[in-house]
This record gives structure tokens, sequence and C-alpha cells, in this order.
């Protein structure tokens, strides 16, 4: 999923607790405070220094002292259920800028390594071909089940991360991923290596969909812009990286040696998780009621808690697949232009291996480095407009008393980036089909991939301001099955697409559609609120 998920930000309102459930609480340098504070019953009482520092007269200290001892005494609230207050220092947003953007970092790593083994699999198809005896579209089935595999991460990573947190998701479903990877390389029979792929591509999945909600933990929604471009870029950029380096294994090495690759660039990956804290706020709240010996958080536990995850994750979003016209467009949308993607790792091979360009199996990896530069691109620009466009539309709202932005306003980068897809699908269709110098049709790609990208941050961001934390998740849940979906159907008929229609026919046939989608971020923009009103489920704004 893309990432994804963000399957556990439903969390941050599912277990929020009343303001009346809070008193003052005294704010301390370090959390012993915190352990020296918590007796029974759970308030204990503190002394106000007296303002006299003077040593010069002892009766005057003593006096001031009597003073102070009269004064109320000050309370401090050791709680459990929510934060203790906007300065809780175990409340991950309240950590150094450095430490919190130290924690983006392996999400987005993990996102990076974990869709770049989905395409580096790709230059590889013809030595697989020839090695198990198998069809074209059939030697792609190992592509397709792994995505397949990546679609349903939510569901694992849901009851994961309830029960044991964030942290843990990272640090166990990576290793399960690199053992059916090295299963993958070690395969003897096709039957293997098809089941070793989907389970690589399932049990690294996870890290998809707790990733958007680690960026959830560590940065409040108005700032959140610029973690989220970052994190979104790495998926897009795995998928174009991937050929690239499986191109150059395939051809001086072996198909075995694009597994290979997905191993060490796993453990170079891992490596950087191992001193990642927890970020959950479900879990830092259980761990200090655990630790104080006060009432954990309330909400439900054990299978109640999971039941509710997987109707979330699972259940919530398909029915909004069919009533919420939002996720519906928006998921269409977003879904043809991933699989689009996906597509053209059996389309480059075909187009740019022919007549008149002849390029080797490592030559055609290297054409995805446009891709590559297009998304990084689109990220570069999706901050550009936050901080330029947004921000000042959200401290407008601020002015007037209102908590947010209209959420219209996450729409620009994807309204830019509709225009995007279609110059890129027909430049790339003609340039190509007519043979022109192969800089034309590689530079046509980076268009391509903007707009891809940019479409898919300003969904991200508009869902979870639409529908808030828990539908929210739900939302881009439904998003993350739909796109990954297509993703996996998308490349085993594209070839047969292009060789029937031809490259010029075939990728107008996608632009066209692309053009037929171009309006949806536009409507949006224009009639959201109206939309909103009318929604099934609450809508946060």
């Amino acid at each position: 999923m893309s990432p994804g998920t963000t399957s556990d930000e439903r969390q941050h309102s599912e277990y929020e607790a009343d303001d009346s459930s809070m008193s003052s609480f005294e704010k301390s340098d370090n959390l012993k405070d915190l352990d020296g504070a918590v007796q029974s019953p759970e308030r204990v009482r503190t002394r106000r220094r007296g303002d006299d520092e003077t040593t010069a007269d002892v009766d005057l200290e003593k006096e001031a002292e009597r003073d102070v001892e009269d004064l109320p005494p000050t309370t401090r609230v050791v709680t459990a259920q929510d934060w203790t207050g906007p300065d809780d220092p175990e409340n991950p947003q309240n950590w150094s800028l450095l430490l919190r953007a130290y924690h983006t970092v392996p999400p987005a790593l993990f996102a990076f390594v974990v869709t770049f083994g989905s395409s580096v699999y790709t230059p590889a198809t013809h030595q697989i071909m020839e090695r198990f005896h198998v069809s074209s579209t059939a030697a792609l089935l190992g592509l397709s089940l792994y995505v397949i595999g990546l679609a349903f991460g939510p569901v694992l990573a849901a009851p994961l991360s309830e029960i044991y947190g964030r942290s843990i998701v990272y640090k166990t479903s990576l290793p399960v991923m690199m053992l059916f990877t090295l299963g993958a390389g070690f395969s003897q029979n096709f039957g293997s290596l098809l089941v070793c792929r989907f389970f690589a591509g399932f049990f690294g999945s996870p890290v998809l969909a707790v990733g958007a909600g680690t960026n959830a933990d560590l940065f409040p929604p108005q700032t959140r812009a610029i973690a989220t471009s970052f994190f979104l870029l790495a998926p897009f950029a795995g998928p174009s990286l991937g050929p690239f380096i499986g191109g150059f294994a395939a051809q001086y090495k072996s198909w075995r040696w694009t597994q290979w690759c997905i191993l060490f660039i796993s453990v170079a990956v891992y490596l950087t998780c191992l001193p990642m804290k927890e970020t959950y706020k479900k879990i830092i709240l259980r761990r200090r009621a655990k630790r104080l010996g006060i009432m954990p958080p309330k909400g439900p536990t054990g299978l109640g808690a999971i039941k509710i995850l997987l109707t979330v994750t699972l259940v919530q979003p398909l029915h909004m697949l069919l009533v919420e016209p939002i996720v519906i467009f928006l998921s269409l949308y977003t879904a043809f232009a991933f699989s689009v993607l996906f597509a053209f790792f059996a389309a480059f091979p075909l187009v740019f291996s022919g007549a008149p360009y002849h390029f080797t199996t490592s030559q055609v990896g290297l054409t995805f480095l446009a891709i590559g530069l297009g998304v990084t691109i689109s990220c570069a620009c999706a901050i550009i407009i936050d901080r330029t466009i947004y921000q000042k539309y959200y401290r407008q709202a601020l002015a007037e008393g209102r908590q947010h932005a209209a959420p219209e306003y996450r729409l620009y980068a994807a309204m830019m980036g509709s225009f995007g897809l279609p110059i890129g699908l027909f430049w790339f269709a003609w340039t190509a089909d007519n043979g022109i110098h192969w800089t034309a049709p590689v530079i046509a790609a980076i268009p391509f991939a903007w707009g891809n990208l940019s479409l898919f941050i300003s969904t991200a961001l508009y869902l979870i301001d639409v529908y808030g934390p828990l539908n929210g998740a739900s939302a881009i849940a439904a998003n993350g099955i739909l796109r990954y979906v297509l993703g996996a159907v998308f490349p085993l008929f594209t070839i047969q697409m292009y060789e029937k229609l031809g490259t010029g026919w075939a990728t107008s046939l996608l632009g066209f559609i692309s053009v037929a989608m171009l309006p949806i971020p536009w409507i949006l923009f224009k009639w959201g609120p109206q939309i909103r009103a009318k929604s099934h489920y609450p809508v946060m704004i």
C-alpha cells in the first residue's frame, strides 16, 4: 500500500480523552519526575519554592518559607488516558526536530526497498521464461503476485501495531520478507518462485501500512505535508530504480541476482530502524500505565480491538468504495495512474529492446531513471505548494478562528499533476511509435511520473483532512487496495495490448483514459463542500 498506510492513524481520535479528565501538569525536564510523582492515590502535592533566595537574613528567609507553606498546593495529574498536556515530553510531537526527522527516515527507506522488490524482478523475465519454460505473461506473475501481496498489508499490520506498536512492525516484518526473498532466489521450480514472491510482498507490506501512521505520530496535520511528501516519494522511487539495478544484475549475473539485490539493500535499510523508539500514542500510554501502576488508556482490547481494526482496514474500505463519491473517484484515478506505471514495466522492455532502439537489458533499465527524476520533482513541487499556498490558507483560517483550512486546498498539486499524465503518455506514444531518438520517449516519462505522484500526495492529504484519522485511514486503505490490485493486473495484458495496437495507439488509449479522469480533482476543488455534506460518513472539516 502505498503506503500506506495509514491504517493505524484512526487511533489518534479513538482514544482521545475529554479535557475534563486533565488538570494542569507541571512540565518536568525529565521523566523521572513522573515516577516520583506517582503514589497511591495518583495525585500528589508539591510545594512551591519561595522567591526570596537571599541568605543575608535568616529570619526573613524562614518567614518567607512559612508564607509559602500557607499557599494552596499545586496538583499534578499523572494519567495514561491521554497526554498530560500539550508539552508532554513523551508525546513524539514534542521530541526534538532532529529526533523526529530521524524517525521519518526508516519508514521511507522501508517503503523504498519493499517497492523496489516489485520491479527489480522485471528485467529478468526473459531468463525466467527460458529457465522455467513459461510464457511472458506467466513470467510476469512474479511481479503481479508480489504486488497483490502488497495490497493486503493493512490486514497484517493493523493487529500487529494495535497489540505491539509500530516499532515492532518495522523490526519483524522486513526479516520475514527477506527470508521469502531468499527462498525466491533459491527456487528450483516456477511454483515455488511464485509462492515466495507473493509472501515476500505480503510480509513486506506492513511497513507501507504503518509508515504514514508514524508520520502522523510525529507531526501535526498543518506541518505534515513535508514528511508525507518524502514518505510517498519512496514507494514511487523504489519501482523506478528497480529495473535500473535489476537490469545490470540480470544481464551480467543471472535472474537470481535480482533477488540478492533486494537482500543486500534490505540488510542496510534494516539497520537504520534498530534505534527507533515507539511513536504510537496508545502503546506509549499503555507502557506509561504499566510503568507507573495507573489505569491504562480506555478503549477496546484484545480480539475486540482487532475486530475493529480489520473493519477499518478491510470491510469499511470496501464499503466506502461503493458509497463515497470522493473515495470512489479519487481511488479510481490514482489506481489507474499507478497501474500505468506498472504497465510500463512490461511496455518499456518491449519498446526499447525492439527496433529501432535495440537496447540491452541494462540499457532498458536505465530508461526508468526518468521516472525517478519525475517523482523527485513532484516531491519538491508538493512541498513548495504546501509552503506557498496551503500554509497561507491555513494561517488565514486561524486568523478567522477556524482550526483548519478547507481540505480542497490540498488539491492544488493534483490539479497541476492531472495535466502531466496525458502529456507524458501522448508524448511517449508517438515519439516511440515513430522511432524518434530514444531521448524523446525517455524524457516523456518525466511529466508522467511528476503528475502521478502529485496526484497521489494530494489524494492522501485530502482524504485525511476530509474524513479525519479514523475514517480517513479506511479511505486510504480503500485507495491502496484498488491501486495495488489494478497495478498487479495491468502488466498481465500490457504486452498483448502493445502487440495488437502498436506502441502509439496502446499508449494513446491510456492517455485518453487519463484525459477522461483529468477533471476529477478540479470538480472536487469546485464542489467539494457540497459533496462532503452528503457523505455517509462523518467529515472532519
